[in-house]
C-alpha cells in the first residue's frame, strides 16, 4: 500500500535534537477549538476513488499564532459502505516526505476499505505544500533539480565539490524565495494539522496506517495527543532518534541496500528468465553490476530519447529505487542490459529521470528534513563519510552519506523534535520486512526499543519497502487487518514466514 513511483522517488531522497524526553506543553500539544465545518464535494481529480469525497481545511500557519494567517489544506475521505459495522475514520499517512495522501486514498481508499470490512471511514490529507494544499516554491534552478544533482551523488572517485556547491545553492534559493510557509513545513506542524483534521471530522480518536516517513509522522502525533489515537499501524519505520531523524535516515539506506540486493540477485540469475537472465548464478550478480557500474563511471553512455548521460550513477540510483518491491526489478535489469549491448553509442532503453523534480517537490522535501533537525554543516565531514561509505557499500557509491541542502539551511529547528517514548496507551502495532532498501529492520527495531510496551511488532521475512496490502504475505496482512477491524494484536513480536 506504499505510495507507487513518485513517492518511492521522493522517499529515496531521505530519507529530533533534545536529549531528553520532550515535554509538550498543553496549549502547544492541543488542537485550538472551532476549526470550520468541511465542505465535503465529489472528488474530482483523474483517478479518484467512484464515491470518494474532497474538502480544503484552513489551518494556522504558525500554531503559536491561531489567529494569525491560514494555510490551506486538502483533505478526502471515502466513506464506509457498511454504516451498521462503522467504528470511526482510519487515517492513511503517506510517505516521503512529499507523498500525497489525497493520491493515496484515490488510489488504495477502496482496498483498505474492503480490508477493514467497511469499519472506517477511510481519510487522508496533503501535507503543507503537497498536491491540492497551499503550495510553496522555491526557486531552484533546474539543473538543481535533476535528480542525480539534487540527492548530491559522489563523482567516480568520491568527490562532492559539485554537491557542495549545489547544496548551497538550493538552500539560498530556499531561504531568498521559500518565506512563512517553507518555514512552517515541520513533521509536529504535520501532526498538529492532522489533530484538526480529526477535530473538523468531529472524531474523538483516530486510527491511522502510516507508511514510511508517515510511520515517523503517525509517532509524533501518537506521542504529541496519545489520548486521541485508537488502533495505529506502523508500516516501515525508520529511526526516530531525535538527534539525527532525516540524517540518520539517509544513512541508513547504504546499508539497506545491502540488505535487499540478495533478493534481485536471485531473481536475475532465475533460469525460469530464460534470454533476460542477467547471471548464472546469484552470487556473480553484485561483482558483474559493480563492474557495469564502475564502466559507465569511466566511459558514461547517453540516452538515445534525452541525450541526457547514462552515468555509473544514474544505475546506482535505478537499482537503489528497484529494490523497493519486485514489480520494479525489471527496471534496472532492462537497464543492465541495454548497457551491456549496442557498444558505445546511445542506449535505446528509456531514460529513467527524463525531468527533473518539480519545483514543489523538491521544496517540501527539503523543508521538512531540513526544518525538523539541525544537520551536520562541516562539508568536510562529509567529505569524510562519504569516504568510508562507498567502501563499505559500494552498491549505492557513497550518496547516503552525501552532503545536502541541510548542511546550509537558514532559519531552521525552531522547534526541537519530537523524542518518541514508551509514555502512552498499548494500542501501536508495528510491522516491517527484514529486507527494507530504505527502511532498514534495524531502524525498525529502534522505534521498537522506544516505544516499549506500547507497540508490538511483525516482522515479515521478505524484501520490499511497505508491508500491508503490498508485499504480498498473506500473514502480515492478515494480522494488520485483524488489528484494525477487532483491536486485536500479537501477544508478543513475532515473525511471519514467507510464503504465509
Amino acid at each position: 500500500m506504499r505510495s507507487r513511483t513518485r513517492t518511492a522517488v521522493i522517499v529515496a531522497l531521505s530519507a529530533a535534537a533534545c536529549a531528553t524526553a520532550l515535554a509538550v506543553p498543553a496549549q502547544a500539544a492541543s488542537s485550538p477549538a472551532g476549526s470550520p465545518a468541511l465542505k465535503w464535494h465529489a472528488c474530482t481529480a483523474e483517478g479518484s476513488a467512484p464515491g470518494s469525497e474532497c474538502a480544503t481545511l484552513p489551518v494556522p500557519l504558525d500554531y503559536s499564532k491561531p489567529s494569525g494567517p491560514t494555510v490551506d489544506i486538502a483533505v478526502s475521505r471515502l466513506r464506509s459502505d457498511r454504516p451498521h459495522a462503522r467504528r470511526g475514520a482510519l487515517l492513511l499517512i503517506s510517505g516521503g516526505p512529499g507523498g500525497s495522501g489525497v493520491r493515496d486514498l484515490a488510489r488504495d481508499g477502496e482496498k483498505v476499505r474492503k480490508a477493514t470490512k467497511g469499519a472506517y471511514d477511510i481519510v487522508s490529507l496533503d501535507p503543507r505544500g503537497v498536491g491540492g494544499s497551499t503550495a510553496i516554491d522555491c526557486g531552484i534552478d533546474e539543473d538543481d533539480r535533476q535528480m542525480l544533482n539534487f540527492r548530491a551523488w559522489p563523482r567516480p572517485d568520491g568527490d562532492i565539490s559539485d554537491g557542495v556547491a549545489r547544496s548551497r545553492r538550493v538552500a539560498e534559493a530556499c531561504a531568498r524565495n521559500g518565506g512563512d510557509v517553507l518555514r512552517s513545513l515541520t513533521t509536529r506542524n504535520q501532526a498538529r494539522d492532522t489533530d484538526r483534521f480529526r477535530e473538523a471530522l468531529g472524531e474523538k480518536k483516530l486510527s491511522a496506517v502510516g507508511v514510511s516517513y508517515g510511520t515517523y509522522v503517525g509517532a509524533v502525533y501518537a506521542q504529541m495527543f496519545p489520548e486521541r489515537t485508537d488502533r495505529w499501524v506502523l508500516d516501515s519505520s525508520a529511526d526516530p532518534d531525535p538527534a539525527r531523524v532525516a540524517h540518520g535516515w539517509l544513512n541508513n539506506m547504504s546499508g539497506g541496500a545491502d540488505d535487499a540486493f540478495p533478493d534481485f540477485a536471485r531473481w536475475a540469475a532465475d533460469p525460469a528468465r530464460g534470454k533476460d537472465r542477467l547471471a548464472e548464478r546469484a552470487e556473480d550478480v553484485r561483482p558483474m553490476f559493480l563492474a557495469l557500474a564502475a564502466e559507465l563511471d569511466r566511459k558514461p553512455r547517453t540516452f538515445k530519447d534525452t541525450g541526457h548521460a547514462f552515468t555509473g550513477n544514474v544505475l546506482r540510483q535505478v537499482l537503489q529505487m528497484s529494490l523497493y518491491g519486485k514489480e520494479r526489478y525489471p527496471t534496472v535489469a532492462g537497464l543492465i542490459q541495454a548497457a551491456r549491448s549496442g557498444g558505445d553509442g546511445p542506449v535505446t532503453a528509456p531514460d529513467p529521470f527524463p525531468e527533473p523534480l518539480s519545483q514543489r517537490d523538491a521544496a517540501v522535501f527539503a523543508g521538512i528534513v531540513c526544518n525538523d533537525v539541525a544537520w551536520p554543516r562541516d562539508p568536510a565531514a562529509y567529505r569524510r563519510d562519504v569516504a568510508v561509505d562507498r567502501v563499505r557499500h559500494p552498491l549505492t557509491g557513497g550518496m547516503p552519506a552525501s552532503i545536502t541542502p541541510c548542511a546550509f539551511w537558514k532559519d531552521a529547528h525552531a522547534e526541537k523534535a519530537t523524542r518518541i517514548t514508551d509514555r502512552g496507551p498499548s494500542n501501536i502495532l508495528m510491522v516491517q520486512n527484514l529486507r527494507d532498501p530504505s527502511t532498514p529492520h534495524r531502524g525498525a527495531l529502534k522505534m521498537r526499543e522506544a516505544l516499549g510496551d506500547r507497540a508490538r511488532l511483525v516482522s515479515v521475512d521478505a524484501g520490499g519497502h511497505g508491508v500491508w496490502l503490498d508485499s504480498g504475505n498473506a500473514c502480515s496482512d492478515r494480522v494488520v487487518s485483524e488489528f484494525l477491524v477487532t483491536g486485536e494484536r500479537p501477544a508478543r513480536d513475532t515473525v511471519c514466514r514467507a510464503g504465509h
